[in-house]
């Protein structure tokens, strides 16, 4: 820091917030540390009896928090978001439409543990809404090393930390299965629960059928909505391990790929998930779907929606976070269901 007289402040940096003190009106700094003091400012500042002021001095290989801030937004800011201006070195990014927000989570740690900076996010894998604030970052000190921010740009590599994954409004299908169902013996309340959910991402439902518990039939229905063109196929009810529930079966036999059956999820430990011809997701929700609030269809919808490919892995990762404690209240997503490691 350098004390100067502060009509020779113009252009300079401050050090620390100057306050404002008028009485019965305010208390606040009328200048934030890493305010660039203008021409404008000096009789505002004279004004508050400061005629010395402390300014950060310029040294070689060193950057004001403002323009570090600015290279940790650079290596954050993925498609579809939009920035605030730098302020005492914070900005904050923005969603620019409704979608599946994506974290890199092993190289926003790696820029973490670098120390003197900080990028916080929201939780990855979630939905958010245009507009939603995603991200903000800033470093700790007014000035930082700039081989220390070059180590954030090479920890963090060629992709932004932070993606966000647009929805698209599928062609969705939905198969509900159970013999009860089938011969009018009990009411379909499965398909308006998904409806309902389906209705958030604005899909569009191509056609809706209950089928009996033959495997056959249920395989038939798969293909014959996937040749009508849908997108996504739920497939609900049949999917425990009773001789009679058939549904699991059924999936496998439509020659798609079983990225998973079973997840670290309760309610939803019974789910299934295939990708017919490597791009079809084909989803198997069990009865818990039906009447939980939230479940492992709440986790995994968003992720379909948006083009988003769900890995073994990913399902695996889900069983901390994974229990819902079925508050009296729900307050999802702001609680630690789904949140995983």
């Amino acid at each position: 820091m350098k004390l100067i007289r502060t009509e020779d402040a113009v252009g300079q940096v401050l050090c620390h917030d100057i306050t404002q003190i008028i009485p019965g009106v305010t208390k606040d700094a009328v200048f934030r540390k890493g305010h660039v003091v203008t021409k404008e400012d000096i009789p505002v500042l004279l004004s508050v009896g400061k005629e010395h002021l402390y300014i950060w001095e310029k040294q070689e290989g060193m950057l004001h928090e403002n323009e570090a801030a600015e290279i940790l937004c650079a290596i954050c800011k993925g498609q579809n978001m939009e920035r605030t201006q730098a302020k005492e070195g914070k900005i904050e990014l923005i969603a620019a439409c409704d979608g599946l927000l994506k974290v890199d989570g092993r190289k926003l740690k790696a820029v973490n543990s670098l120390g003197e900076m900080i990028i916080a996010t929201r939780h990855g894998n979630f939905p958010v809404k245009k507009g939603d604030k995603l991200a903000g970052t800033r470093i700790i000190p007014l000035v930082i090393q700039e081989e220390k921010m070059e180590a954030a740009k090479e920890a963090a590599g060629e992709k932004p930390i932070l993606d966000l994954k647009p929805f698209a409004r599928k062609k969705t299908a939905i198969i509900t299965t159970g013999s009860e169902v089938y011969h009018g013996r009990i009411q379909d309340k499965f398909t308006p629960v998904i409806l309902e959910k389906l209705a958030e991402y604005d899909a569009e439902v191509i056609g809706t059928l209950i089928l009996d518990d033959r495997h056959e039939q249920i395989t038939q229905g798969i293909l014959d909505f996937i040749a009508k063109g849908a997108e996504l196929i739920i497939c609900t009810g049949g999917m425990s391990v009773d001789p009679d529930d058939r549904t699991p079966l059924a999936i496998k036999n439509t020659g798609a790929d079983v990225v998973s059956y079973g997840a670290p999820v309760l309610p939803g430990a019974m789910f299934m998930l295939a990708y017919y011809d490597g791009r079809i997701p084909i989803a198997g929700l069990p009865g818990c779907v039906m009447y939980a609030k939230r479940t492992i269809f709440d986790l995994v919808l968003p992720r379909l929606m948006a083009d988003d490919r769900i890995q073994r892995e990913d399902l695996q990762v889900l069983g901390q976070g994974g229990l819902c404690l079925s508050c009296p209240v729900c307050t999802f997503p702001n609680c630690g269901f789904g949140k995983g490691e």
